[in-house]
């Protein structure tokens, strides 16, 4: 059971009562905690083990304990798998190594040989590159489609066709999908809806109670909140969880301790490092969207965003996270932009306290739908930094850019 404080010292605290519904910032706090069992401390330890020792040869065979092995499952397992069950609506929750290690997870759970499955085309890349290599040789179908397609997926089903995979807002391109309208066409023939949420968390898009039967979360990212861990979360309703739990104690892709430990203290601050990145991220993406060298920020919480719409209408906030197309220039002029910045970092990761920067080109490997943007594209973290700071470090990578030789984007 969670514990509650009561303002009168001692153990653990007064139980959290059951009839009434805390807020998440403060369910946040206390989700998947239980002081009492810990002798008083506050955070669940770090447990590392495999072998677990049973009183007598009948509890052995009959497995009676509440941890049996070390893949099962321990306490500091358990906390976080609880905690974040709770936050997000589900049935169970499973943790493994690295966001990438719960999309395949995922996909293993609900899928075989012989299934089709459809992908959106604006995923992030390593996921169509498990469905490419390993799914394939598996013997499962993959599609790519439309992200913008909606409720007109149902045109592309078959009859073997068993999950949709979704991510919202897409990876580095910043598409917004219609994910209830995908999953109410898609529950209709019996397909399942899988998600990538973590751009958003649970925190600003609910993805159970919008339809989606298996979220999928990097706790590499917000969760950390310090660039320090790899771990990946997969939560699913109560029509998957059976055989999502099923894959994950035969395969047994565990996290490991230190990593949960990690994310079970960065997820006590993680809204309010959240809504601070949500307006250093927007503050900075309005910035770009005045200046002349930039011809687009692909942002789905400014208005000018093709998906606001639908960003405004299904989702509670927006991470840090944004791409900016710039205008026709060589790619040394672009170069140089990202090379003069100080304050922002050149790394594939986000999520962290640090600001990030890096180039990037969809075109080679989008199949269903034309990537042709109008100019080189960057995608950028916001941190933890002062806007103002930030905003000074990217008018140096403009100053930069301006100095390349061959630089002449329209309009500067």
């Amino acid at each position: 059971m969670n514990r509650a404080p009561e303002g009168q010292g001692g153990g653990g605290g007064a139980a959290k009562p059951e009839s009434r519904p805390f807020a998440a910032a403060t369910r946040l706090l206390y989700a998947g905690r239980d002081p009492s069992e810990q002798h008083g401390f506050v955070n669940t330890p770090i447990y590392r083990g495999s072998t677990v020792l049973y009183p007598n040869a009948e509890d052995f065979l009959q497995r009676k304990a509440r941890f049996t092995y070390g893949t099962k499952g321990s306490p500091t397992t358990e906390s976080l798998e609880t905690a974040w069950t709770e936050m997000t609506g589900a049935a169970g929750t499973v943790l493994v190594p690295s966001g990438l290690a719960a999309i395949w997870i995922a996909l293993m759970s609900c899928l075989k040989a012989g299934d089709h499955l459809l992908v959106t085309d604006s995923v992030y890349r390593p996921t169509r590159n498990f469905c490419d290599s390993i799914f394939k040789r598996f013997g499962v179908e993959t599609s790519y489609y439309d992200p913008l397609i909606g409720a007109d997926i149902a045109k592309l089903f078959k009859p073997n066709t068993r999950a949709v995979f979704t991510e919202a807002p897409g990876s580095l391109s910043f598409e917004m999908q219609d994910i209830p309208a995908i999953a109410n066409v898609a529950h209709a023939r019996d397909i399942l809806v899988l998600m990538d949420n973590t751009w958003a968390t649970p925190l600003f898009f609910s993805a159970h109670a919008m339809g989606v039967d298996i979220s999928i979360e990097a706790g590499t990212k917000y969760l950390s909140g310090a660039s320090d861990l790899l771990l990946g979360l997969v939560s699913a309703n109560e029509r998957c969880w059976k055989d999502l739990r099923a894959t994950f104690d035969t395969m047994a892709p565990c996290a490991g301790p230190e990593d949960v430990f990690l994310a079970l203290r960065g997820l006590r601050s993680m809204r309010v490092r959240l809504l601070h990145q949500q307006q250093a991220g927007l503050a900075v993406a309005r910035w770009l969207s005045g200046r002349p060298e930039v011809a687009r920020v692909l942002h789905p919480a400014l208005e000018s965003d093709p998906g606001h719409a639908i960003w405004k209408r299904d989702f509670t906030g927006a991470s840090s996270l944004f791409s900016i197309v710039l205008k026709p220039m060589p790619d040394t002029a672009m170069h140089a932009f990202i090379n003069a910045l100080t304050l922002f970092g050149i790394g594939a990761s986000w999520g962290g306290f640090e600001s990030l920067a890096i180039p990037f080109d969809c075109k080679p490997f989008r199949t269903a739908t034309t990537w042709n943007p109008g100019g080189p594209c960057v995608r950028i973290h916001i941190g933890l930094e002062d806007v103002g700071d930030l905003t000074a470090d990217l008018e140096r990578g403009f100053a930069a850019m301006r100095q390349t030789a061959g630089y002449a984007a329209d309009g500067v």
